[in-house]
């Protein structure tokens, strides 16, 4: 038997061409381009055939009779038992024209050929996209009740299927598809699309919130999703039983899915927070159209939806299918496939599968150079307070990554110290002595920076000034909070407000301001500390909002509890698990690369969310804490012992690692 194939190179022609080619005696004629012949000798052995089985058709589809020779089709015409058309545009994404010329006129194109090689019997692979947003149940033997079809993938995919209903010469069968994804044993796929789209999301969602804790889901319509082996067996199957021509199947999951439960799903098989609470997409639906139309007309609201969009990857028109309103009808596939052991497989058990292959080969974070080298190689990279703890161990990586990495402190001794502890490790630190917290200091050292370097590309503002004390014990000590807020807060400000004119005219740079996870659980005892640290933060948050389209990001990391020279006079935290100056220098380089706009632990984060839905019971839980240790000999301004904790306390410190007790 001898077939001819249309987008034999595509995820599923590759499949169906290798599945007809088991066939005893087939032999396959596939068509493509005369610039892809390098290609052939690839799909040859990934089919497992010789010349004689696989043939090459060199034509294009955009042309008359696919562009093949006329001595092709003479040598062709009466050969072919099937012919297989599946060579279309499947991308939301794709603009309209390209749609066109492709899924529209390449189908008449290939129709004419058809006729041309007098092919026995001619096989459509369309879509379920024919059915438009059709309301209802949509049966296999309807065709012109489709609805609401002006998106150019439903138009074109229902024009390409009208060609064939009408114009097509030879005996005809249409398959729709529904949402094709990976292979159910394998998970490999080719590329994203459809749910993948969401996949992303997803794992955003398992990054920033532990597994156990709800989220919340979208929920909309159905959503009908097969995996491309179910595809091809069935489509193999079907186009080989005989039958008169112009029937259609659709090759659907017959349960079908709703949104919300393709989500669950899917994060179940990511390792993410279960999705408990549902928010009904439908709800935008009474919305009108002209309301629509006019807030997205609007500059600022279409920036925002195209930023977010962009952000979790998806495409900007993809809410327009989260209500999608259609279920497909299968009952002739389904009797077709009576007894031959071919049938969808359920979601819930190869969706691991999916999953796994997605994030192993598919993430778009995988393409892109992520490495700190990649990032900040020939960059200038400021660390302040870079002489010791988190700011030396940052200033390290980057200068093992090829940056000009420069760093300042106040004690020469220490910066000296720090300058050769990079030479003995076989990279160099440019050290400036300078007092953060003195501005006019600070403003010398950045026109220092100005005149050597040019400014920066990549600023962190590490130096810092933690104080623990009750606030009971500090009503005399108004110093405390003066000089915590002028290094933490106003040494920050200069520097950066100094730095920033130079990142504005370059139209790029990036500020990293080393916040605390105290910040985000109020932590006890640190008043002045967080107060500070707040103060830094919120003042990130509008400069971000004024940058945002000038090419100036910042990221606020809130750091967790580092073992530093910092934390040494506290003697309760000897034990407490902390983090190392490494694991925070790695929290900063993550920052650089990614650039987002908060880094912070599972934890911190917890403790935000507690702080803003169940502020007295997060309250609550503080105090205990903050009763549970006592103030420090320092804080005292006592000498004397480690103080004893109590078995319930040294479990919270195990507990909560990194936060300020």
């Amino acid at each position: 038997m001898q077939y001819f194939v249309t987008g034999a190179t595509g995820f599923i022609g590759k499949r169906l061409v290798g599945r007809l080619l088991q066939r005893k005696g087939a032999v396959v004629h596939f068509l493509i381009r005369q610039e892809s012949e390098g290609k052939v000798a690839a799909l040859r052995e990934y089919w497992g055939v010789g010349e004689s089985r696989a043939v090459p058709v060199f034509g294009d589809l955009t042309g008359k009779k696919l562009g093949v020779s006329s001595d092709a089709i003479k040598a062709l015409k009466g050969q072919i038992d099937h012919f297989y058309h599946l060579a279309a545009v499947y991308d939301l994404e794709a603009d309209e024209e390209s749609q066109i010329a492709v899924n529209v006129d390449g189908t008449r194109n290939t129709v004419e050929f058809a006729k041309a090689i007098a092919a026995g019997h001619f096989h459509h692979v369309s879509s379920i996209a024919a059915a438009g947003l059709y309301e209802g149940v949509f049966r296999e033997d309807m065709f012109e009740e489709a609805e609401n079809i002006d998106h150019p993938y439903f138009m074109t995919k229902h024009e390409s299927e009208k060609i064939v209903r009408q114009e097509c010469k030879v005996p005809w069968t249409v398959y729709r598809p529904a949402a094709v994804v990976g292979d159910s044993r394998t998970g490999e796929m080719d590329k994203i699309d459809g749910p993948y789209y969401f996949f992303k999301l997803i794992q955003r969602l398992r990054q920033i919130l532990p597994p156990w804790m709800p989220s919340v889901g979208l929920e909309g319509g159905r959503i009908n999703i097969v995996p491309v082996d179910f595809v091809v067996d069935a489509l193999d199957h079907i186009s080989h039983q005989k039958r008169e021509g112009g029937k259609c199947f659709h090759l659907v999951d017959p349960m079908g899915y709703r949104v919300g439960d393709v989500l669950d799903i899917l994060s179940k098989a990511a390792h993410a927070p279960k999705m408990n609470l549902f928010v009904n997409a439908a709800l935008l639906g009474f919305i009108p159209r002209s309301v629509k139309k006019g807030l997205m007309a609007l500059a600022p609201v279409r920036r925002v939806y195209r930023a977010v969009m962009q952000d979790l990857g998806l495409p900007e028109d993809m809410m327009t299918f989260v209500n999608y309103p259609t279920r497909f009808d299968c009952r002739e596939t389904l009797a077709a496939l009576k007894g031959s052991g071919i049938a969808c497989p359920n979601l819930n058990d190869y969706a691991w599968r999916l999953w796994d292959y997605w994030e192993r080969h598919l993430d778009p974070d995988l393409h892109i150079d992520r490495s700190l080298r990649g990032t900040v190689a020939g960059k200038v990279v400021l660390v302040t307070g870079g002489s010791s703890g988190i700011g030396l161990a940052a200033a390290h990586k980057f200068a093992e990554a090829g940056a000009i990495t420069i760093i300042c402190g106040r004690d020469q001794d220490k910066l000296d110290e720090a300058c050769k502890e990079a030479k003995d490790r076989g990279h160099a630190f440019i050290a400036y002595p300078a007092d953060i917290a003195d501005m006019a200091n600070c403003d010398r050292f950045v026109q220092l920076l100005i005149q050597n370097h040019g400014g920066v590309d990549f600023l962190v503002n590490n130096a810092g000034r933690s104080i623990r004390r009750a606030i009971e014990g500090s009503y005399d000590r108004f110093h405390d909070f003066e000089r915590t807020m002028q290094l933490n807060y106003f040494g920050c400000l200069r520097v950066t407000m100094g730095l920033l004119p130079g990142m504005v005219a370059r139209k790029r740079g990036h500020v990293v301001n080393i916040s605390s996870i105290g910040v985000l659980t109020n932590a006890p005892r640190f008043s002045a500390y967080v107060a500070s640290k707040a103060a830094l933060d919120a003042w990130t948050r509008c400069a971000s909002s004024e940058f945002a389209d000038q090419g100036i990001t910042f990221t606020t990391i809130n750091m967790p509890l580092v073992r530093t020279p910092m934390i040494a006079p506290t003697k309760i935290y000897q034990n407490v698990p902390t983090l190392s100056p490494e694991e925070a220098a790695d929290m900063i380089a993550q920052a650089c690369i990614f650039r987002p706009v908060r880094i912070a632990t599972r934890l911190g984060v917890t403790g935000q969310v507690m702080h803003a839905l169940v502020p007295r019971v997060a309250q609550i839980v503080m105090n205990t804490s903050f009763r549970m240790f006592p103030d420090s000999a320092a804080a005292k301004g006592e000498k004397g012992a480690k103080p004893q904790l109590s078995p319930e306390a040294v479990a919270m410190q195990q507990m909560m690692r990194g936060i300020h007790f």
